[in-house]
């Protein structure tokens, strides 16, 4: 899948947002919950960008989120992110239950400025599908 063109103009931004939201999360100042929050436009885009973005939350220290290439826990592992860590949404589709139990269904295909791939949308801040799906199109 080819990345985003706004991706390609954004890497300088994302990177200094980046670095702000690992030193933000350290600090234990990411409190939004999924209820709380939603997509919103991505660090560095600019007016009438449309792309939305999302953090990572959720995530047990020592522990990562495994962005996959399909929605299921068996797919191929693309790449691994902590707490605070930015993700451009795509779209959005169903797939394998959350690995916490809960049994959330809804996938993010997501894109970083290296990489895409799947991440359960139970460990995004997005504030869920409710939120979401007038924002996020649905993946075909």
């Amino acid at each position: 899948m080819p990345t985003s063109s706004l991706l390609t103009s954004r890497r300088r931004s994302a990177a200094v947002a980046g670095a702000a939201a690992v030193l933000l999360a350290g600090a234990g100042l990411f409190t939004a919950s999924p209820a709380q929050a939603a997509p919103r436009p991505c660090p560095g885009a600019g007016p009438g960008d449309p792309a939305r973005c999302a953090r990572v939350i959720g995530i047990d220290p020592g522990s990562a989120l495994v962005m996959r290439t399909q929605p299921r826990y068996g797919a191929s592992a693309v790449a691994r992110y902590g707490n605070g860590q930015w993700l451009e949404l795509s779209c959005w589709t169903t797939g394998d239950p959350d690995a916490d139990g809960h049994g959330y269904r809804y996938w993010m295909l997501v894109s970083t400025p290296r990489t895409w791939g799947y991440v359960n949308d139970w460990y995004l801040d997005t504030g869920g599908p409710s939120t979401w799906k007038s924002q996020i199109p649905q993946c075909r």
